[in-house]
């Protein structure tokens, strides 16, 4: 046998160290556990998984600590911390293999993921606003000629309202697996089309045109659940910290298809016999267990977003310190897309935010969309450079046409063949917001010999449609999409992701959190009710009682004071309550939860609040003022008060 020379003396190539020993043993403990987890029935199967804290092979000794078949649902926060921080260390780079590492698991078996195409048609929009003469100010006369204008109609006068167009027949499609950016100056209409797509346009606009998803259209399924828009405004309860946000919004979106997708993939690896990584199976279920408080897609969500510093800091208010302005906006993004939905809408989601914070933001979306074929339409006023790269696709906007749709690569060649040019050191996304400005245009004309002249948007919109790009976007368009082809869990068709009684639970757990938060409140509330009783007592002190016209005066006095002192000992939380309508009507409009799953916990929580108030007044002040001295009419007082 040939022998290979090494320090310290010789020794077979082929010899195995105690270390190769050693792994092989792990590995085939690792195939046992995996096969006692295969037997299990399905329910179980789906929510065990082999978890742990692998061997560093950089590490001097010989330390291991061995997974261990654990239930997923029963992972300490800890665990979860640990487990995130494990996957991903360097967030481009560990993001991008543990998406990659998922998508491969799911094509091994294949495996469809669901897709969501967006299309819109001749989409125009249009609104009637009321002409003030004058200064527009809230004042007493403008009132009044506002009240009169309805009678101004009826006579038929002048009108006073103008229609105002947003958008203006415009057309496009927003693909899945391709991240595109929406550009314009404001004003331009980009807000009004975001919310066209996601089907959140407020009733009183006067829209035309068709919406689709998949080819169907939005009366026929329900797009506030099929698409999730992303707000510029940061809408938050500022008692809540950064990882319960994400934790609530997380719970009431569901896990959508994720449970199916982990139970199609399950299925056809044991019968084909294929064991998967176990970093990679443990994620998986995690994420596809529904009615979790505590969801480990909030642990990833908060890392790749870098809210994991700040995850248990309040998110805090004007009055109440708590998270940056740039955090804010994250959490507002993080709120979202932490939930199962397959197209996102984002709305200046840069706000606030640096030029590297935003770049690693959206590098983490073109994971996202490349990875798992999700749709993305992206708006940001002024991106830099290297973030305008990582799109794959533009739409310019500009007086609520569409300028330019199409592939990035081929924006700047389509601008050089209207006449002007990007120059080498001008950053694109700049040239493509100048060169549609009637101030900036000029000075991007490159036709030396020919006379430069304004070219307007409309003119701009023409060219496009006219140019090659255009033809074959009007091509796609004219095709209508086989609905055949669409997945059946890619468009949601109920209002709601969760049954009436998990909402429930879950608005009654968030109630209770700031029930907590808010406890010095409460505490200071019953403190002035019984500082107040003891006043009460001594205005309306009574040693002796006569059956008169002035004793009853003296009681129903008394007894109209503690109403009124009851029922006013709520004005204290108004503000707690209206801080947080904002939010409520934000979440509701995302058909997280209706309003009842709000209003009814916020109701039932008060009522021991008020029978310790009515108690305490009771026991205080009865005897003291002189009502009838029996037991029982001071036990009947108590549901009276």
């Amino acid at each position: 046998m040939e022998l290979s020379t090494i320090e310290g003396g010789i020794q077979p190539p082929f010899q195995q160290t105690g270390a190769d020993c050693f792994i092989e043993e792990k590995d085939e403990e690792l195939q046992l556990q995996w096969a006692a987890i295969e037997k299990l029935p399905t329910f179980k199967r789906l929510r065990t998984s082999m978890f742990g804290i692998d061997h560093d092979p950089g590490s001097s000794g010989m330390e291991f600590k061995g997974k261990r078949t654990t239930d997923v649902t029963k992972l300490r926060t800890v665990d979860r911390h640990l487990f995130i921080q494990k996957l991903i260390k360097h967030i481009e780079n560990d993001n991008l293999r543990l998406l990659q590492k998922l998508r491969d698991r799911i094509d091994r078996v294949n495996v469809k993921l669901p897709t969501v195409e967006v299309r819109y048609k001749n989409l125009s929009v249009e609104v009637k606003c009321e002409v003030v003469q004058g200064k527009p100010l809230p004042t007493l006369w403008n009132s009044l000629m506002s009240q009169l204008s309805v009678f101004k109609k009826v006579i038929r006068c002048n009108s006073q309202e103008a229609n105002i167009s947003i958008l203006k027949d415009v057309s496009g499609i927003i693909k899945p697996s391709r991240l595109t950016l929406l550009l314009g100056p404001p004003g331009s209409g980009k807000t009004t089309l975001l919310l066209a797509l996601a089907g959140k346009l407020d009733q009183s606009l006067n829209v035309a045109g068709e919406i689709s998803y998949n080819g169907y259209k939005l009366d026929e399924f329900v797009p506030q659940k099929s698409s999730a828009y992303i707000s510029q405004y940061d809408l938050h309860i500022p008692e809540m910290t950064v990882r319960e946000t994400i934790d609530f919004s997380a719970r009431c979106q569901g896990v959508g298809s994720r449970a199916d997708i982990m139970m199609e993939v399950s299925r056809k690896e044991k019968a084909a016999g294929i064991v998967p990584d176990p970093d990679v199976d443990t994620y998986m279920k995690a994420i596809a267990v529904e009615g979790q408080k505590r969801n480990l897609q909030t642990d990833y969500v908060l890392k790749i977003l870098g809210l994991d510093i700040c995850s248990d800091i309040m998110v805090g208010d004007a009055l109440e310190r708590g998270i940056s302005g740039g955090q804010k906006k994250r959490l507002t993004t993080g709120e979202m897309i932490v939930g199962p939905t397959k197209a996102l809408f984002m709305d200046e989601i840069s706000t606030g935010l640096d030029s590297s914070t935003t770049f690693q933001v959206v590098t983490c979306l073109q994971q996202l969309v490349h990875i798992t074929d999700t749709t993305a339409l992206v708006s940001l006023l002024q991106p830099a450079p290297e973030t305008f790269d990582l799109f794959d696709e533009v739409i310019l906007m500009a007086e609520g046409k569409i300028v330019y749709h199409g592939p990035r690569s081929h924006v700047l060649q389509f601008f050089e063949d209207c006449g002007f040019k990007c120059p080498e050191r001008k950053g694109a996304a700049d040239f493509l917001q100048e060169v549609i400005s009637k101030k900036d245009q000029a000075q991007y004309w490159y036709h030396a010999g020919l006379p430069y002249n304004y070219v307007s948007v409309d003119q701009f919109s023409q060219m496009f449609k006219a140019s090659d790009l255009g033809q074959r976007l009007n091509d796609d368009l004219s095709e209508p999409y086989d609905k055949s082809k669409s997945h059946r869990n890619a468009l949601s068709f109920s209002i709601y992701s969760l049954r009436k009684w998990e909402l429930f639970k879950a608005c009654m757990s968030r109630e209770l959190l700031l029930l907590k938060r808010n406890s010095f409140v409460y505490v200071f509330k019953t403190v002035q009710l019984v500082i107040t009783a003891f006043i009460a007592m001594t205005i309306f002190l009574r040693t002796q009682t006569t059956v008169d016209l002035n004793s009853a005066n003296y009681f129903l006095g008394a007894l109209y004071y503690t109403l009124v002192r009851l029922m006013t000992n709520g004005v204290a939380e108004l503000s707690l309550t209206i801080t947080r309508l904002p939010v409520v009507y934000k979440q509701r409009s995302f058909y997280l939860y209706p309003a009842w799953a709000y209003s009814i916990p916020a109701s039932i929580l008060k009522i021991p609040f008020s029978l310790v108030d009515s108690i305490l007044w009771t026991a205080l002040t009865y005897y003291v003022i002189g009502y009838s001295p029996e037991v029982g009419s001071f036990f009947c007082c108590l549901p009276y008060i």
